[in-house]
């Protein structure tokens, strides 16, 4: 089968090998901008649940949907919409409210990519997908830190996306996020299955026990979380601006915290970690669509559009997608560097082993906006430790953890500037399958997508693209999830 312009899938008589050949023989690999940048300008002060059907009949007044792996970041996502904010502003308020319903996954200390897309040849990115890279980097000289923890850098990197794809004022993004930290939110099935999995250490630090636990035990499902010190962070933030998480107030106290949590950071570490905005690593040629994905040297990204390459052609060759995406991911973290080479070629064999967890969530608004993001501790719920007097949990250093691939894709065509469909994976290294997958079926118009264990894939699709036919669009999280979808009208 081969994924028609519309998004159907359609049959070709053609055997699978014959199939594949031909196609990718018309896939180019492409940098769409030259060169890369860091974001210092933005270092200022100024600072209904769906299940993946598609509906039948047009939608009035269509603001767009969103998708995340928590349920309550994924309904302020959707009032952010609903009030008349962008794809990138609804983005920007979920992945602030992550770190605060999700930290085991989206904290602000750790990191992760986004890839952005306006349809406007006049907009940012010239009407094509722009990534911002934001990994949580090691620390220069971690001394005799006992768990050295990576930058924080999730706001950072949310603040430069918005600051070149939003509409909104950043405090009006931050606001949800720290009132849900002050205010108390019920503990979700997302968050207390992380906690379950490494309770007993996260109990070990006197912060962390503090947030995660009550009367001596984990929290469970429909319990109150309360993060008075995250939301005082939060509120900083909204009220400095991000200059004050790079060398202000905020950075001078969680270096002063490293005596006790141990992260090894500096105020130095804080101020030379920049967001960068670079080319979105691009496939040319996918029917009259392009895939775009992170690039180099982001591994995840590599190894989705080379998955992709077969699913898109034939939704059942998984085992096949799945060997070549982990053959691409090793070969990536061994060293290649030339993503062209690397997609042109039978992928090389290898395996990259046990990775930490991520989470993605992405957003559509009504004029085709998309963005998606997928961000991760460097490990379930970091170091384990927070900072005290921040409310913040330290993640894990790349330079003592192997870190998460962050596998997100976004689909488009440029001749008629449109958004066509965008999926996230996650799963450990599973997740660059799982993105591809969800893709694959999303530009079918099949949703939900539930690719092979352990892998999890949120999906956002209008297979009549959009601008377009916003009837046509549907969105979908993994349903063996605790995420969700949700679309406004």
């Amino acid at each position: 089968m081969i994924v028609s312009s519309s998004g159907r899938m359609s049959v070709e008589r053609k055997s699978a090998p014959q199939r594949r050949r031909a196609a990718l023989a018309g896939m180019a690999l492409s940098l769409l901008l030259s060169g890369c940048s860091s974001l210092p300008d933005v270092f200022s002060s100024n600072g209904a649940a769906s299940t993946g059907t598609i509906p039948s009949g047009d939608l009035k007044d269509f603001a767009g949907a969103v998708v995340a792996d928590e349920p309550q970041a994924a309904l302020i996502g959707r009032s952010i919409l609903t009030a008349g904010g962008n794809a990138a502003d609804a983005a920007t308020a979920m992945g602030l409210a992550l770190a605060v319903s999700l930290p085991s996954r989206a904290g602000l200390g750790g990191g992760g990519g986004c890839l952005a897309y306006a349809p406007s040849k006049t907009g940012p990115g010239l009407g094509a997908p722009e990534a911002f890279l934001f990994p949580s980097a090691a620390p220069a000289n971690p001394g005799r830190a006992d768990r050295p923890a990576g930058v924080p850098m999730l706001a950072r990197g949310l603040f430069a996306l918005q600051a070149r794809y939003g509409s909104r004022p950043i405090e009006t993004l931050i606001t949800p996020a720290e009132q849900i930290a002050r205010n108390g939110m019920t503990v979700s099935r997302a968050l207390v299955r992380d906690i379950a999995v490494v309770a007993a250490p996260l109990g070990g630090d006197p912060a962390a026990r503090a947030v995660f636990f009550t009367n001596d035990r984990p929290l469970a499902e429909g319990d109150s979380l309360i993060q008075l010190e995250l939301a005082a962070t939060l509120a900083q933030l909204r009220q400095s601006g991000i200059n004050d998480l790079v060398q202000g107030g905020i950075a001078h106290r969680i270096e002063d915290g490293m005596i006790s949590a141990g992260g090894g950071l500096t105020v130095a570490d804080l101020r030379g970690a920049l967001p960068r905005r670079v080319p979105a690593l691009v496939l040319t040629g996918v029917g009259k669509d392009n895939i775009a994905t992170l690039p180099l040297p982001e591994a995840g990204g590599v190894a989705a559009l080379g998955a992709a390459q077969l699913l898109v052609l034939d939704i059942n060759a998984v085992a096949a997608a799945n060997t070549r995406a982990q053959g691409l991911a090793a070969a990536v973290r061994n060293g290649r560097t030339d993503p062209a080479a690397l997609l042109s070629a039978t992928a090389p064999a290898g395996s990259i082993g046990a990775l930490p967890a991520s989470t993605s969530f992405a957003a559509l608004d009504s004029q085709g906006g998309a963005v998606i993001c997928a961000t991760s501790m460097g490990n379930l719920f970091g170091t384990g430790r927070i900072v005290p007097g921040t409310g913040i949990l330290l993640a894990a250093s790349p330079a003592k953890k192997p870190q998460a691939l962050l596998s997100i894709m976004l689909s488009w065509n440029p001749n008629i500037q449109a958004f066509h469909a965008m999926a996230g994976g996650s799963g450990q290294s599973s997740s660059p399958l799982a993105a591809a997958f969800g893709l694959g079926v999303g530009l079918a118009g099949a949703l939900p997508a539930v690719p092979p264990e352990p892998g999890r894939a949120n999906v956002i699709a209008c297979p009549r693209y959009l601008p377009g036919s916003s009837a046509s669009c549907a969105w979908s999280v993994d349903p063996r999830s605790a995420g969700l979808a949700v679309g406004s009208n």
